[in-house]
């Protein structure tokens, strides 16, 4: 007897009680959700803010010494550095290039830079470059065919 008289003396919480329960941990898990995403969002538009691109290429012979000038753009919102340069014949024979000015070559929000490689390219031939800037930031790859 002892037992049902405990049992029916307990009662439910209210429902505006409960109401409010309900908000304060939909409000919680709303502002948890709000820190994550900002957090997301400010390390990819920092990785963003860095964006090149190939403004021109132009081969040719410098007194008997075959050079390609690069003249790379940067249209982002941050400063950053060409670190390396590529050229090859295929996207897959790539080689590593010295450059003049040497790397790294700094390169400015909404500027522009140029590279020259002391390359033997051949008339009419396509090559492939790759331009690599600073870690954690997008390279740039591209094509182009010598002149005949």
């Amino acid at each position: 007897m002892l037992n049902k008289k405990v049992l029916k003396s307990r009662k439910a919480i209210s429902p505006i009680l409960a109401t409010l329960l309900l908000i304060v941990i939909a409000v919680a898990a709303i502002v948890v959700t709000y820190a994550w995403i900002m957090t997301y969002m400010g390390s990819t538009t920092q990785q963003a803010s860095v964006w090149i691109y190939k403004v021109n290429v132009r081969f040719y012979d410098d007194s008997g010494t075959k050079k390609i000038d690069l003249d790379i753009g940067n249209s982002g919102t941050a400063n950053t550095q060409i670190i390396l340069v590529y050229i090859g014949t295929s996207s897959t024979t790539l080689q590593n290039q010295t450059t003049t000015p040497p790397l790294p070559v700094s390169l400015a929000a909404g500027s522009t830079a140029r590279v020259t490689i002391t390359y033997t390219w051949t008339a009419g031939t396509v090559y492939y470059f790759k331009i690599v800037p600073t870690a954690g930031q997008q390279s740039l790859t591209f094509q182009e065919q010598a002149p005949t």
